[in-house]
């Protein structure tokens, strides 16, 4: 499970982790731009899409594949379904950056991502701290090859929750 605020390169990030360990990439932004032509942005929204994840992470893992959930997971309530309803090991990596990197970040268009720096600030007053052990990147614009390493070893170790 990568999470992490909006513009933080958590889905950069995972992407690459999920080609790296030879994972399904689920992203929760794709996800919402493929179940609603207008996006609200709305709670009941975010937590059909929230539900709708969870559904793809279980029947991935029923195959036996390994999964890279990339969304914010930015409360409680929205991860406690994914820990609950697995019964294999989640392992939590949190990615986040400076500030002035993520502002910079949503200035840019983003293929499946429509959140811009007021979305940012919403979320980062919502956000309720992970309770689980987990890894924290830090992300800048230079550091993927450094996170992806650092990610590999986390995930040798097992680390992780269930």
């Amino acid at each position: 499970m990568v999470l992490g605020l909006p513009g933080s390169g958590k889905s950069y990030f995972a992407g690459k982790l999920a080609q790296k360990i030879d994972a399904v990439y689920l992203n929760s932004d794709r996800i919402r731009k493929e179940m609603f032509e207008q996006r609200t942005y709305s709670e009941q929204e975010k937590l059909k899409v929230y539900e709708e994840l969870l559904k793809k992470m279980l029947e991935a893992v029923r195959r036996g594949d390994d999964v890279v959930m990339d969304a914010t997971f930015h409360k409680n309530k929205t991860r406690d379904p994914f820990i609950n309803n697995c019964e294999r090991n989640i392992i939590f990596i949190e990615v986040w950056a400076d500030e002035d990197t993520i502002q910079q970040r949503l200035k840019k268009t983003r293929p499946f991502s429509e959140a811009d720096f007021e979305i940012y600030k919403i979320i980062k007053q919502q956000w309720e701290p992970l309770k689980q052990p987990h890894l924290q990147l830090q992300s800048n614009n230079d550091n993927i090859d450094e996170m992806l390493q650092k990610a590999l070893n986390y995930l040798e170790n097992g680390k992780g929750t269930n």
